[in-house]
């Protein structure tokens, strides 16, 4: 059975095994904020009963970004309106849109189509229903939390969740332990200055979306290969490289992130 493992003061990781994705409870005095609710039902479900094993406290959700393993137990963990789902506002906009063509069916169906998660074809889309577009604090009694959006990278919607009591930062997937990132909806050419940015907030510890808590210099290292990332596109660019060579000599060997960043260099992005 998986359980928690405490990161720092009442900051709890729920590390799920499938995409080894994290889920993060973090405790105040008088409420609790659940940071990612899993893929499935039954992973949220799991979660849910996870938590009320370690607190009664009431709690909110905050989805890190749009990504299904990140928001798509919303519907168990918020099932109504009394659960605040906190995210950035772009996030907020895509969930509207979704569920507004057809309750979201088309979205959970093409996402079950693609990912051989059982249960996932099962989800009801339940959307964020409080916008981040900036910077939010949140009260939970006698401790407060940071929602920030340092720039894109990942995604155009990367929260990042600052404990500062404990000095934790909890990144979602703009960091990644034990696989590559993953470049679908990203922005190469600017991941690595997010990134520096998380760096300045002065963590002790950093919670990726996936895999273990990164130390300090782990940080330091992804953004020394993501910034190396940056300059082989924007030098490949310039010199009219095939984006399969630049991917190549590239950290991460992704051809996909050499053409995003090309895309926005031509303004096609």
């Amino acid at each position: 059975m998986t359980d928690w493992v405490e990161v720092a003061d009442r900051v709890l990781v729920w590390r799920q095994p499938v995409l080894d994705v994290n889920a993060v409870l973090v405790l105040g005095d008088a409420g609790a904020l659940v940071v990612d609710t899993l893929s499935t039902p039954a992973q949220a479900t799991e979660l849910a009963d996870a938590i009320r094993r370690v607190t009664p406290l009431p709690w909110r959700v905050v989805n890190t970004h749009h990504h299904f393993d990140h928001c798509y137990g919303n519907a168990v963990l918020a099932p109504d309106a009394d659960t605040e789902v906190w995210a950035h506002t772009e996030c907020l906009a895509r969930y509207d849109r979704w569920i507004a063509e057809d309750g979201g069916k088309e979205r959970v169906a093409a996402i079950a189509a693609e990912f051989d998660i059982p249960g996932l074809e099962t989800v009801t889309l339940r959307g964020p229903d409080r916008a981040v577009p900036g910077e939010v604090t949140l009260d939970l009694g006698g401790r407060t939390v940071d929602l920030r959006h340092l720039g894109r990278g990942h995604t155009d919607n990367d929260l990042v969740v600052v404990v500062p009591d404990a000095a934790v930062v909890l990144a979602g997937d703009l960091l990644e332990d034990g696989a590559p990132p993953s470049f679908d909806d990203s922005w190469p050419l600017e991941w690595a200055g997010t990134v520096a940015a998380l760096i300045e907030l002065g963590p002790s510890t950093v919670v990726p979306g996936h895999g273990n808590p990164m130390t300090p210099d782990a940080v330091a290292a992804q953004h020394a290969e993501l910034a190396a990332l940056e300059w082989a596109c924007r030098d490949g660019w310039r010199d009219h490289a095939p984006a399969e060579e630049v991917a190549a000599k590239a950290p991460f060997g992704s051809v996909l992130a050499v053409q995003r960043a090309y895309a926005f260099l031509d303004g096609a992005l």
